[in-house]
């Protein structure tokens, strides 16, 4: 690659940290840009080596939301266990997609999240009033592992906003607070595709490492920033990215 792209990928990783660590969904950064740069570079390729990034960025948010925000490791850490598992069942499967379907449905997907955010702007905002059993709790986290766990490790980008929309939307979590649990499961989904991925031969190491680097940086800045502004920003954050990656990849599928 010539420097300019190395530029260009270091710059996507840093800005998808910081946006993954605000609201998830920084690999609708990292990997439109990976195929702009690299068009031969196979799925598993990219999709493992913007793993390695991300497991470096994801886990420096944690370690930041941690200091602030209170978080139930007891039910997190088994759930991040579970994500890790079913997001390396996930990486197996993604030889058996078809590329072409790869942009198409995260669409799909995007638009669903934009529409539901923009029609709900009390989702997040502040906590429920009545909080939730500990079944419930305990109910939606494992699920949430496992199925999104799952679709981190086959596709991957917009995990960490699925995670977050689901903890606001069925456990009435304030958005900051759901960015923080979040962190710790995607934490688990990307180690265990990353896992994968290592095995298998589909890392770029030396790139991956740098993007990594890059990654840490945004995310502890985005940390911070949804630290400091609150739901609100991290709402606002939620809604630009989402629309503006809808637009984007649209415009590479269609355009």
């Amino acid at each position: 690659m010539q420097a300019t792209d190395w530029a260009i990928l270091l710059t996507a990783a840093a800005a998808a940290g910081w946006v993954d660590a605000v609201v998830g969904g920084g690999g609708l950064i990292i990997l439109p840009t990976l195929f702009l740069v690299a068009p031969g570079i196979a799925p598993q390729t990219a999709l493992g080596t913007n793993k390695l990034a991300a497991v470096a960025g994801t886990s420096a948010a944690v370690l930041t939301f941690s200091r602030r925000v209170p978080l139930n490791y007891a039910v997190l850490l088994p759930a991040a266990v579970l994500a890790a598992a079913t997001a390396a069942a996930g990486a197996a499967a993604v030889a058996l997609i078809d590329r072409d379907l790869f942009i198409p449905i995260v669409l799909v997907v995007l638009v669903g999240v934009a529409v539901f955010v923009t029609l709900r702007p009390s989702i997040g905002v502040t906590m429920a009033k009545d909080p939730p059993t500990r079944r419930r709790t305990l109910l939606v986290i494992g699920l949430a592992a496992g199925l999104i766990g799952f679709y981190d490790g086959i596709l991957g980008p917009g995990t960490g906003t699925f995670l977050i929309i689901t903890f606001a939307t069925l456990l009435g979590t304030e958005f900051v607070r759901a960015a923080a649990m979040a962190k710790v499961i995607n934490c688990g989904s990307n180690v265990g595709a990353l896992l994968f991925f290592a095995v298998t031969g589909h890392v770029l190491v030396a790139l991956g490492a740098a993007m990594a680097v890059a990654n840490v940086a945004g995310a502890v800045a985005g940390s911070r920033a949804a630290l400091a502004r609150g739901a609100g920003f991290v709402r606002i954050v939620l809604l630009v990215v989402v629309i503006g990656m809808v637009l984007r990849l649209g415009w590479q599928q269609f355009g």
